[in-house]
């Protein structure tokens, strides 16, 4: 399937755009919608010259990145020119490694889901079959959907990992991966640029990118548990990109055995609650470690996620919130909502490992 991602046709070299000011711009175009924005006020937005806005969006139009979407009526002379960005003009692909599935998209720069498909996939079932099941999805999707343009991959699984290196750690229940270099291993392997990070950044990443502003903390409740924190609008990955993994604060020293090797963790309390079908302990368990992030970070908002939230979201957020409000000490309790984007969210999230960096989101 490397042959598929070979042969998707050329079209502009995206990734080599990624200067400063291109980004102010490409953002303001991709903001602006399809009604589009003049140069006058990409002038005025991004503070460049008129001169220099010119200049980037002349060039914008030779790539096939922007378009003219018309003309508007100004306050004097002749009608003002408007332009916008052109989707299709490139697309990225992001994976969802999860421990028992591949969820892979296909998202055109505007963050459009334009193809996706699911399959199993045993994590446990060693590095040369997952990278091979990647492969061949990533590919499927290629050759039925032949994009214009393909920046890379993203590709987002559990932690913990090095998001810099793209090196899988121990990741819980799956020692065999530790030391692994997947990013080298993958782009070897399809012949594109490819970044990897936690399944919860990526997400989290999709949210700060769309319109979830502010601090926020993204809690991903699937197979195993997981934080993704937002920091003034920025995903927080800590100096050796080990942060968010809330799943395993202890929070009973003599609790069950977690597959991390300690006990009383998060993760183990939340998915033994929900084994016995407990849901509104494993609720109240989860509402116990986002008071202790929200006491420690004085977050915005408190967003859910994850397939075992998604099959009882109700639960869940009235679980969260409960205990939020306890803990609130008479200052108004952080909202709790389930975050949108269901459950490719994740693919979402790390096809935007590609395409934030395009918009000057440096934390892409």
């Amino acid at each position: 399937m490397t042959s598929a991602l070979r042969s998707a046709p050329g079209g502009a070299n995206l990734l080599a755009l990624r200067s400063h000011n291109t980004a102010l711009v490409l953002d303001l175009l991709r903001t602006a919608g399809p009604e589009g924005i003049s140069r006058l006020e990409l002038a005025d937005r991004t503070g460049l010259t008129p001169q220099a806005v010119s200049k980037i969006t002349a060039r914008l139009r030779e790539e096939g990145l922007a378009a003219e979407a018309g003309r508007r009526a100004s306050t004097g002379g002749k009608p003002r020119t408007v332009l916008r960005l052109v989707p299709e003009a490139g697309h990225a692909l992001g994976v969802h490694l999860d421990r028992d599935e591949l969820r892979a998209v296909l998202v055109d720069l505007d963050g459009t889901v334009v193809g996706e498909r699911r399959v199993p996939m045993d994590l446990g079932s060693g590095a040369q079959a997952v990278v091979k099941g990647v492969a061949v999805l990533a590919g499927t999707l290629l050759a039925e959907l032949r994009p214009r343009s393909v920046l890379g991959l993203g590709i987002a699984l559990p932690g913990p990992l090095d998001h810099h290196r793209g090196v899988l750690h121990r990741v819980t229940g799956f020692p065999e991966w530790d030391g692994f270099p997947l990013r080298d291993a993958l782009a070897r392997r399809l012949a594109v640029p490819v970044v990897v990070d936690k399944d919860t950044n990526a997400a989290a990443l999709r949210l700060a990118v769309g319109d979830e502003g502010g601090s926020f903390a993204y809690l991903h409740l699937g197979t195993g548990l997981g934080a993704g924190l937002v920091i003034g609008g920025t995903v927080h990955r800590g100096a050796r990109t080990g942060a968010g993994e809330f799943g395993h604060q202890v929070i009973q020293l003599d609790g069950p055995l977690c597959g991390c090797g300690n006990r009383g963790c998060i993760e183990a309390l939340c998915l033994a609650a929900v084994a016995r079908g407990d849901v509104t302990e494993a609720a109240r368990v989860l509402g116990a470690g986002a008071a202790n992030l929200v006491g420690l970070l004085d977050i915005d908002v408190v967003l859910l996620g994850g397939r075992t939230v998604a099959a009882m979201p109700e639960i869940f957020v009235r679980g969260v919130r409960a205990v939020l409000d306890e803990r609130a000490r008479g200052e108004g309790a952080v909202p709790v909502r389930v975050a949108p984007g269901g459950a490719r969210g994740v693919a979402e999230g790390a096809a935007q490992l590609l395409l934030a960096p395009l918009f000057g989101r440096s934390d892409g």
